[in-house]
C-alpha cells in the first residue's frame, strides 16, 4: 500500500471518529491505522532489502567480468615476463613490462609476492622442493623449510580473491 493511501485512510478514519464518538469504533478504527502502518513499514522494508540486493548482484556481476577478463590477459603478462628473462636489459620489454603491470593494479589486479616468502597453500602452488645451499638462496644465508626460493610462473590477485595461484619452488 503507497503512502498516500495510508494518509487517505487515516484522514478518513479521524474523520470518522469526530463524527462518532463510539469508543468500540474508534478501537476498530485505530487498529485498523495501526495495521495498515505496519503493512506499510513492512513494504518500505522490503523495498529497501530489494534495491541493496540488486545493488550487490549488479556489484557481483561487474566483478565476475573484471575477473573473466583480467584471466585473458594473464597469458600476455606470462609472455612478457618470459621476453624479460631472456632479455633482461632490453628497455622495450621493461618499459611494455611496467606498464601492463601498472595499468593491472589500476583495476586491482596485482602480482602475488613469493620469493622468500613462506610457503602459503592459498596463494602459492608447490612444484618443487630443493635443498638449497645458504650462498645460493635468493634471500640470503637464512633459509627455513617451507620458503619459496623460486617462482616458475606468477600468480595474481584481484582484491582478495586469488585469479592465479603462482607456480613456486620451496626449500627442503
Amino acid at each position: 500500500m503507497e503512502e498516500k493511501e495510508v494518509i487517505e485512510t487515516q484522514d478518513a478514519v479521524e474523520e470518522a471518529v469526530v463524527v462518532n464518538e463510539n469508543p468500540s469504533e474508534i478501537d476498530s478504527l485505530n487498529a485498523k491505522i495501526a495495521e495498515l502502518n505496519d503493512k506499510y513499514l513492512r513494504m518500505a522494508a522490503e523495498l529497501e532489502n530489494t534495491r541493496r540486493r540488486a545493488a550487490l548482484d549488479a556489484e557481483s556481476t561487474t566483478r565476475n567480468r573484471v575477473m573473466s577478463i583480467a584471466q585473458n590477459f594473464l597469458p600476455l603478462m606470462d609472455a612478457i615476463s618470459a621476453a624479460l628473462s631472456h632479455e633482461p636489459n632490453d628497455e622495450g620489454i621493461v618499459s611494455i613490462a611496467k606498464t601492463l603491470e601498472s595499468t593491472l593494479a589500476k583495476i586491482g589486479i596485482i602480482k602475488i609476492e613469493t620469493i622468500c616468502q613462506p610457503l602459503n597453500p592459498q596463494f602459492h602452488n608447490a612444484l618443487q622442493v630443493v635443498d638449497v645451499p645458504p650462498e645460493d638462496c635468493p634471500c640470503g644465508a637464512k633459509t627455513f623449510p617451507n620458503m619459496i626460493v623460486g617462482e616458475l610462473q606468477s600468480g595474481y590477485m584481484f582484491g582478495d580473491m586469488v585469479l592465479r595461484p603462482a607456480m613456486v619452488v620451496v626449500s627442503k
